[in-house]
């Protein structure tokens, strides 16, 4: 990386870096950070800024092994000199530092802590990209890189708790770089790329997607045999330090370069708008879903199947793998890959107008601007709305025929809602998102998600608390992810949760989750809430489908239900109590067999977390 310009505070402020050596400069002159220990507190304490950081944790950053008698009394004495460094904070003149019940609490600004400046660029470049704004996306994702100035706090990194709080660091840059990267490319402009990518590919042998990034680089530099050899060089890597193969999506990747020459990358049109955009309310690296993945490359890859619909209850990681299949089939849709939301924010299905009026602003279709009059009504309007609605769906069907392009319709709440919107010929693929399963639609190609395996759930959970933290106490993670029934949304923001309170013990948190009454209220992150998702997943619900699911949800509790039992529960007749369960099985509430299996010797289940939102329901 290339050294950036020196970045200042506001005039008077110490602005720090630790994304790279830990330094701070006041007024553009470098400042003294006095001994080494004094600087292992400041690291810390900046690492985990405006948050409470335990005197425990700052104990073991400065002495790992064995703590004087005097530690605590040490602290207060380099947390003193911080205080000094730092000044006051505010117009008010506040303490920079303080000490509470939770530990001492650092205050600093954006402008003046080059991670929180990293972390605000690269929430603009995704959002920008997300939005479709791939230029700005790169624009705003470079400048966030251009912070880095090497492995994040390099100096301190013998001490392991600096170090861990290093790695997340550098693992929070490189994704970054992966986003810059991969934007770059998808704008047509892959020789930016290329050595830096080779760079830090030498330091992370093992990262894939800094390696599919590399070969595509490569390949769409016109550098195709170099290109293969990256993946070669992989494979032989894994095999021989693993004992695995590269994964479906990465050999996928290698076959579709195979046999090809170079071929002219254009800039990628304004309506390629799945990018890496990150999905909704989620923050953690797509993870897991390894045979879901495969399926669906191989599927859309293939250009047989041209409607998939993708299924699972609300947080299931539905719109992650479809993004992330979108991305990694970039080469199969020339004519772009477009992600349209069929939900407003507050859970309400948008009209068939709104959403042909998007398509055609990303597509470019032909009179796309948005029909006059109440586009909240399902058909546009009467009359002239009518009318500008229905010469959308023409230009749209029109525009489908003549293209091959991966159409992505985002959490879709019934077959109404798109069955206009399907191509009727042509070779374009449409790729939807539901939490029913939209029995409706035919022929379609289906894959329903479930629950993430205990592995897939512990490495996502590992990726936001970190590996040493999952290792001290796997029983105890282990535990969090089953109480959160292995729905990634669940178990996302549990390793938020618990990555902010880097206090609370895993066995604590564990006790918590297996407690009926508390669960949802544990599963908090900011803004992000469980219940929120499940509610509205609720809200689809007919109120029948409500009242039997209120009722069968207790059944579930020791591990599922069978016939015989819901049909006790239901005080019903068995036609009835059939058709009651497999209605909630059609709208994603009830999971059956995946094999084939008389509807008595079935063993139903209601995922613990829509359980226990039935269970706060019914008493209400």
């Amino acid at each position: 990386m290339t050294r950036p310009p020196v970045r200042t505070a506001p005039t008077g402020a110490v602005y720090f870096s630790l994304l790279g050596p830990l330094t701070a400069r006041l007024d553009g002159h470098e400042l003294p950070l006095g001994p080494r220990k004094q600087r292992l507190v400041l690291a810390t304490l900046l690492s985990r800024p405006n948050t409470p950081v335990p005197v425990e944790v700052l104990t073991d950053a400065v002495w790992p092994d064995d703590p004087p008698r005097t530690a605590r009394k040490n602290l207060q004495v380099y947390v003193s000199a911080a205080r000094t460094l730092l000044g006051p904070a505010g117009h008010e003149g506040r303490d920079r530092v303080v000490h509470g019940c939770g530990g001492y609490l650092l205050r600093i600004a954006e402008g003046e802590l080059d991670t929180l400046r990293f972390g605000s660029l690269a929430r603009a470049g995704r959002a920008a990209a997300g939005r479709g704004d791939l230029a700005g996306a790169a624009r705003l994702l470079r400048e966030a890189l251009d912070l880095w100035e090497g492995p994040p706090l390099n100096d301190l990194r013998d001490s392991a708790g600096v170090a861990e709080e290093a790695g997340r660091l550098e693992a929070r840059c490189l994704t970054v770089y992966e986003d810059w990267a991969e934007t770059e490319i998808e704008l047509g402009r892959p020789a930016v790329a290329v050595d830096g990518l080779r760079d830090l590919v030498e330091r992370h042998p093992l990262r894939e997607r800094l390696r599919a990034a590399w070969m595509n680089s490569l390949h769409q530099s016109g550098r195709q045999a170099e290109a293969l050899a990256v993946y070669d060089d992989y494979r032989q890597l894994m095999a021989r330090e693993l004992g695995l193969e590269p994964s479906p999506a990465m050999a996928a990747l290698y076959r579709s370069m195979l046999g090809r020459g170079r071929e002219a990358r254009r800039p990628a049109p304004a309506r390629d708008a799945v990018g890496p955009a990150a999905p909704p309310a989620c923050t953690a690296a797509f993870t897991g879903r390894p045979g879901e993945l495969r399926e669906l490359l191989e599927v859309l890859g293939c250009g047989e199947e041209r409607v998939v619909v993708v299924s699972g209850p609300a947080g299931a990681g539905k719109s992650a793998l479809a993004l992330r299949a979108a991305h990694l089939l970039a080469d199969r849709f020339p004519d772009g890959r477009v992600r349209v939301r069929v939900r407003r924010e507050d859970g309400t299905a948008r009209s068939r107008a709104e959403i042909l009026a998007e398509l055609g602003r990303l597509c470019g279709v032909a009179g796309n601007a948005a029909p006059p009059g109440n586009t909240a009504s399902p058909e546009g309007g009467a009359g002239g709305d009518r009318a500008a609605t229905a010469a959308l769906a023409d230009a749209w069907q029109e525009w489908q025929a003549r293209h091959r392009a991966l159409v992505v319709l985002d959490d879709v709440p019934d077959e109404a809602s798109v069955r206009g919107l399907l191509s009727r010929s042509g070779k374009c693929s449409v790729l939807i998102t539901a939490r029913g399963q939209l029995a409706g639609l035919a022929p379609v190609h289906r894959i329903a998600l479930p629950a993430l395996a205990d592995g897939e759930a512990l490495e996502l959970l590992g990726k936001l608390i970190g590996a040493g933290r999952l290792r001290a106490d796997p029983g105890a993670a282990l535990r969090i992810v089953r109480a959160c029934g292995g729905l990634p949304l669940a178990v996302e923001v549990s390793g938020m949760r618990l990555a902010v309170l880097r206090h609370l013990p895993l066995a604590e948190y564990a006790d918590r989750l297996d407690d009926p009454s508390a669960a949802l209220d544990e599963l908090v992150a900011g803004d992000v809430s469980v219940r929120h998702r499940i509610a509205s997943g609720w809200q689809d619900l007919a109120d029948g489908d409500r009242w039997v699911l209120g009722r069968l949800a207790g059944l579930a509790e020791d591990g599922g239900f069978t016939l015989d039992r819901a049909t006790e529960a239901l005080g019903c007749g068995e036609r009835a109590a059939i058709r009651a369960v497999e209605s909630l099985i059609d709208a994603g509430a009830v999971t059956s067999p995946a094999g084939e299996v008389t509807a008595h010797a079935a063993l139903y289940e209601v995922p613990r977390l829509l359980g226990l939102y039935a269970h706060e329901r019914e008493g209400v």
